[in-house]
């Protein structure tokens, strides 16, 4: 059986519907939790897919959170090696900073559902171009991946870059394609934890009813990105 790798950074933060479109391929979503102290792969490269999630913390932690760098490090080496990889919010900015760009805070944060438009080149990707012109996602970040040097954008918001391609096979979305309906109502109820979402006087009653009209939409189109990773990643072929 194929096997991915999921770094999950949280428990309510995971694969979400990511791991239904895995077990329609027929493909072993493994996980590992770095933030909980558990030691990385022993050969990360045996997998033949890595995707990376979310998580509250930020990418310019790594003194409060030692395994960000363990995790980098890790990514680098994905990226020497070839494998393909997908990183969504934290995981993108992660992913971006493993391929010599860098993290940083977002000129807003981008808390709840807002439209997002492909570039020219997004439109031509095979991941992502299925979705042109544009297309509503649900969002939860207050940080923004800058693309490494030759880095393909596909996409953006009115805030920041919102999807970039490394090389053939690597991926960055800044936008939570794989977030559950249950996971996406955890965040909501949960949102004074973070700091920002309070500070834009977020209204978790109205984030609450609009997410729960669109998040079987929203779950179809990630079902569909993940898919569509899966078929790139075990066909070998952009």
């Amino acid at each position: 059986m194929a096997r991915a790798l999921a770094i999950v950074h949280q428990r309510d933060a995971g694969p979400g519907v990511f791991a239904e479109a895995a077990a329609a391929r027929g493909v072993a979503l493994e996980t590992w939790h770095p933030a909980e102290g558990e030691p990385a792969p022993a050969d990360p490269t045996a997998y033949s897919a890595v995707l990376t999630f979310g998580g509250a913390m930020h990418a310019d932690q790594a003194q409060a959170h030692q395994w960000l760098r363990i995790e980098k490090d890790l990514l680098a080496g994905l990226l020497d090696a070839g494998t393909p990889l997908l990183g969504v919010c934290l995981g993108s900015q992660l992913l971006a900073e493993a391929g010599g760009g860098t993290a940083r805070r977002a000129s807003e944060p981008e808390i709840g559902w807002s439209e997002i438009e492909l570039t020219p080149e997004g439109r031509d990707d095979p991941l992502l171009g299925p979705l042109a012109p544009r297309f509503e996602a649900f969002q939860w970040h207050s940080y923004e991946a800058a693309a490494p040097l030759g880095a393909v954008e596909l996409a953006r918001s009115p805030v920041c870059l919102q999807a970039y391609r490394l090389a053939d096979r690597a991926w960055g979305i800044q936008f939570h394609a794989e977030v559950s309906g249950d996971d996406a109502a955890s965040w909501i109820a949960d949102y004074r934890s973070d700091e920002d979402a309070v500070r834009i006087g977020l209204d978790p009653i109205a984030l609450a009813r609009e997410t729960a009209a669109k998040i079987g939409d929203w779950n179809a189109v990630g079902l569909g990105i993940c898919d569509r990773f899966l078929e790139l990643a075990y066909s070998g072929v952009r």
